[in-house]
């Protein structure tokens, strides 16, 4: 029987920029350049910017032992620390603003304001079997491309590619998927955070992609009812609204993180 280590590895992580901490918390089957690389560039312009790899993601190994989303939440925030972040402002992608909400919770003195884009909140039965799907097709890759393209991407956008486009889409979502994608699967499919929101203190905004079909938009919606006081926008893209709607997206981003443009 596989152990966990008494001490975990570190997760490994990016950093870039300089001035105000900003830790960024990436989704199932991605990594921390992998969600939010696009946007990287802007925010390391204004924040010292901390994006780690969960584990079995981007440069974090393979753990045979799936993390629960307390040891993730409690990593996630210790990589900040260990970057010399006493406090930072946390944005979260995903499956991320379930581990965010987490680690709010579980260290409410560093963390200074949320920023949820596409967030689960767990215990939906639809999410819980979208995310049975995902478990299934995990080492399937030309069904799990079709799957992801059926559902990671807005209708709008999809059809407005070209059969060029859409067919090089199609083969760049054949690339391997993070070794711990079935484990991040598994735990979106069985979380459930609707009763930590009501604690969290901090200023929070919530994006929803209003044609997100992975993460409905009703997932978005619960994080903004439980969360007291948070705003709540909504952005014309699917999931992946990094893709799809960058420049709104950057917007709102910077906008709640340093205020709008005069």
């Amino acid at each position: 029987m596989t152990e966990k280590p008494a001490t975990p590895a570190p997760l490994a992580r990016t950093v870039v920029g300089s001035g105000p901490g900003l830790l960024l918390a990436h989704g199932a089957a991605g990594s921390g350049v992998n969600n939010w690389g696009p946007l990287l560039e802007d925010l390391a312009a204004h924040r010292t910017v901390v994006a780690p790899d969960f584990p079995g993601s981007g440069d974090s190994p393979f753990e045979p032992v799936a993390p629960t989303l307390d040891e993730l939440a409690d990593r996630l925030v210790a990589a900040a620390v260990e970057e010399g972040l006493e406090t930072f402002d946390l944005a979260a992608y995903s499956l991320g603003a379930a581990v965010a909400v987490r680690a709010v919770n579980r260290h409410p003195q560093r963390v200074r304001s949320l920023l949820l884009v596409a967030g689960v909140a767990g215990g939906d039965h639809r999410l819980r079997i979208t995310a049975e799907l995902a478990v299934g097709l995990a080492d399937q890759p030309e069904l799990m491309a079709r799957f992801l393209l059926s559902v990671v991407f807005g209708s709008s956008w999809v059809s407005s590619l070209t059969p060029e486009q859409l067919a090089g889409l199609h083969a760049n979502l054949l690339t391997p998927l993070p070794a711990a994608s079935r484990q991040q699967f598994e735990l979106v499919g069985s979380l459930n955070v609707r009763d930590e929101l009501g604690s969290i203190a901090v200023p929070t905004l919530v994006i929803s992609p209003t044609e997100d079909m992975l993460v409905q938009p009703s997932q978005h919606r619960a994080l903004a009812d439980g969360i007291p006081g948070a705003r709540f926008t909504e952005l014309a893209a699917g999931h992946m609204a990094v893709v799809e709607q960058l420049p709104e997206l950057r917007k709102l981003i910077l906008d709640f993180l340093t205020g709008p443009a005069e």
